[in-house]
């Protein structure tokens, strides 16, 4: 229909032509507008602010977010790190630091096998599911660090197709009786040629009296004339000179006590021989001077 009614049929299409045209560019315009606001939202998306990175509030929990994973990092590196053997040990450890962990098996008088446990009760041993100390020989295989007693040697038992030493038996026995299933502390000295570590160890005991009282393994047995002061001229590791000096004092003082009575000397001097019933594990490194040179012997220490 035409409008108005008089007009003629050219202006009506002109007049037409002319709105679609003006609808035509406003939809044109609207797109364009719409393009620009998407392209400027997706480049205001993608584009990096630089200037936010040197701001505190971006700085300072980055800085803490890092300290707090180096830090982690370093005290599981230096305090809960899991030694599975004694090869493993790092040298750091060596004259500086200790090993807490518990006694799995005893092999001789002056050796046995501890599980490693850093951090002890305070980082889950024995009671975080998953930090279960192994009780199968299976489960423990390559996973204990080997222990030397640092300072003492004992007689050994049959190994290897080699005899066992007298007093091995009572040494060995006593050793696991006071050890096996405790937990101990081990201050590494160094490694030796059988891949364990040589160390001077310390142990808390219920039934010791005064109870929990810090033991040291070398000199309780010293004192139970178990073992012999070590006096290979090399190698020889004691955790310094007042150890050893304490040691040998430990040692004479067992002797004195077995071999110092009239009745023990009048024997020896009669038959030549040291009782048996008064024998120590001394006696079988030193049978050609038995008994009689204690008297000659200087008291170590004083």
């Amino acid at each position: 229909m035409r409008w108005p009614p008089w007009a003629s049929d050219s202006q009506a299409q002109q007049q037409t032509a002319k709105d679609s045209s003006e609808h035509d560019e406003r939809q044109a315009a609207a797109k364009s507008t719409t393009a620009s606001k998407k392209k400027d939202w997706e480049s205001s998306v993608t584009a990096i602010d630089w200037a936010a990175f040197t701001e505190a509030r971006t700085i300072i929990p980055t800085l803490i977010l890092t300290s707090g994973f180096l830090g982690a990092f370093y005290i599981h590196r230096r305090y809960l790190r899991r030694f599975p053997d004694a090869v493993s040990i790092t040298p750091s450890y060596f004259r500086r630091r200790s090993l807490l962990g518990q006694v799995t098996s005893v092999g001789d008088g002056d050796n046995f096998r501890i599980y490693h446990t850093p951090g002890g009760r305070l980082a889950g041993w024995g009671w975080l599911p998953w930090k279960k100390i192994p009780t199968s020989k299976k489960e423990l295989r390559d996973k204990t660090v080997h222990i030397r007693l640092a300072g003492i040697d004992a007689p050994e038992l049959a190994h290897f197709g080699r005899p066992e030493q007298p007093f091995a038996r009572e040494a060995h026995q006593w050793l696991t009786s006071y050890l096996l299933g405790h937990r101990v502390r081990a201050y590494i000295h160094r490694p030796d040629q059988y891949q364990r570590a040589v160390a001077s160890v310390y142990v808390r005991r219920l039934l010791d009296f005064p109870p929990f009282r810090r033991r040291d393994v070398s000199y309780e047995m010293l004192k139970r004339g178990l073992a012999t002061v070590y006096e290979a001229k090399m190698g020889a590791e004691f955790g310094g000179e007042a150890m050893e000096r304490k040691y040998k004092k430990a040692e004479w003082w067992a002797k004195l006590r077995v071999l110092g009575c009239g009745k023990t000397i009048a024997a020896i001097r009669q038959t030549g021989r040291v009782p048996e019933s008064t024998r120590r594990v001394w006696d079988w490194r030193r049978l050609r001077s038995p008994g009689l040179k204690l008297r000659n012997e200087a008291r170590p220490g004083i």
